[in-house]
């Protein structure tokens, strides 16, 4: 997995911090006898990131090919997690791009996860998603595994297409969000107001998409 990224702001690095704490004495409460100490330090890889880059516009690339851009406020990079990843705290605009760089479905979400050796991103409040169809998906949390080329959540989903709306709890995708289908889903009609009172009324029974 490459990274290419423009970065306005300086990197600062995880580790430093950590060596900087390490290096600092501590004096305990009995040390009017002259007598110092050190505090005892444990390193924790997993609340500790590496590096941390700030208004950032990158590609991910796998394979010489490159997969998705990002433009993001914050970057935590996570390398000695026990499962490495990319940590997004602010809002993350995204693209997911074919293999000619054209753009199969963009996303936007407030924080975001990339578990880079799984290939998998986890998107957190506020999800939304919109494919070349102009469908726009939203949800509170959101999986785009990459490697298994599928998105998928077990909440809430809204799906919007023109005037009408499909919901449910939970949905299935394949990469593009082209074809999809909603557990547990429920069809709205927008409703119309105004309507003239010697206005013939028809019922219509939506169909709950597959």
């Amino acid at each position: 997995m490459k990274y290419r990224f423009r970065n306005e702001a300086n990197n600062l690095s995880g580790m430093a911090i950590i060596c900087l704490m390490i290096a600092m004495p501590f004096c305990f409460l009995g040390s009017c006898s002259g007598k110092k100490g050190f505090a005892d330090f444990e390193f924790d890889s997993e609340a500790f990131y590496n590096v941390k880059s700030s208004d950032v516009i990158m590609l991910i690339s796998d394979s010489g090919i490159t997969r998705f851009r990002l433009e993001t406020k914050a970057w935590l990079i996570f390398e000695e997690a026990q499962e490495p990843y990319n940590y997004f705290p602010e809002k993350i605009h995204g693209e997911r791009l074919d293999t000619l760089l054209n753009v199969e479905a963009v996303f936007d979400a407030d924080t975001a996860y990339y578990y880079y050796r799984k290939k998998l991103w986890k998107l957190v409040n506020n999800v939304k998603a919109v494919n070349l169809a102009g469908e726009q998906f939203e949800t509170d949390l959101l999986f785009w595994n990459d490697a298994e080329e599928r998105i998928y959540s077990d909440q809430f989903i809204r799906i919007t297409k023109g005037e009408f709306i499909n919901t449910g709890t939970g949905f299935e995708s394949n990469r593009t969000l082209s074809d999809y289908r909603i557990f547990n889903a429920t069809a709205e009609i927008p409703f119309q107001e105004n309507t003239p009172a010697d206005s013939t009324a028809t019922e219509i029974t939506p169909q709950n998409p597959e």
